[in-house]
């Protein structure tokens, strides 16, 4: 969290042009220091979007706001640092869909593998769903970001799937199959969605070790996914 306050040091005051500003700054200020560079890239990603949902039901509530705590463990020293980059982020004009599009730009550019951009979806599904219920108006900026993120139609349903579940857990959405599928594949496809998730391969994309709660909840839905399917295959 130190790193938010070199951020705040390079963007200034000016939140007018804050989108430009701190994402150029992202690019800068870490230059030499790759790891660093990726963690602060997904800080800021989720710091500023949810400030951009946040906005769009009109409200912040206790449990948003203890759903941003759980993916960000921040020191008291740091709070005033964090809290003035999400406002910075919510006054600023340019719309949530510029900051997901520069953020995704940022990410092609200085993250080698951009899962690191379906690990801030996880992070904003976390943060939506804090008060119970999605909102039209965050489903609808999620599903936005998730397509300017190049994220495609089955891709975004699976990440949904993991998260809104009103009708119970839908194994075959979550892992991306359909009830065709041979068993073999489905196999693999949970093996592959494992790996993508353990622990290692998220702090390599730049994921702070606050975020493995809500990567633990991803991996619980991946086995509760493969252990339906498997119990199908065994009645079969």
């Amino acid at each position: 969290m130190l790193s938010i306050c070199k951020i705040l040091e390079a963007v200034g005051e000016a939140a007018q042009s804050f989108v430009s500003q701190i994402v150029e700054a992202v690019r800068t200020v870490f230059e030499g220091d790759p790891e660093t560079r990726r963690q602060v890239a997904f800080s800021v990603a989720v710091i500023a979007l949810s400030a951009k949902m946040a906005k769009a039901d009109g409200v912040v509530t206790q449990a948003e706001v203890s759903a941003f705590q759980e993916i960000f463990e921040i020191p008291q020293s740091e709070a005033k640092n964090v809290s003035k980059l999400y406002n910075l982020a919510k006054q600023d004009v340019a719309g949530y869909d510029v900051y997901a599009r520069r953020l995704s730009g940022l990410c092609s550019s200085v993250v080698s593998n951009c899962a690191l951009l379906e690990d801030v979806m996880d992070g904003l599904y976390h943060i939506a769903k804090a008060d119970g219920v999605i909102h039209e108006h965050e489903n609808v900026m999620l599903q936005h970001i998730g397509e300017i993120f190049g994220l495609d139609e089955e891709r975004l349903a699976q990440i949904a799937a993991r998260h809104v579940h009103p009708e119970g857990l839908d194994p075959f959405v979550v892992l991306g199959v359909t009830k065709s599928t041979p068993f073999d594949e489905i196999k693999r496809r949970y093996r592959e969605l494992a790996k993508k998730s353990h622990p290692d391969n998220l702090r390599a994309r730049g994921v702070p070790d606050e975020f493995m709660r809500i990567a633990g909840d991803r991996m619980a839905k991946l086995n509760l996914a493969f252990e339906a399917i498997e119990r199908l295959q065994v009645r079969a």
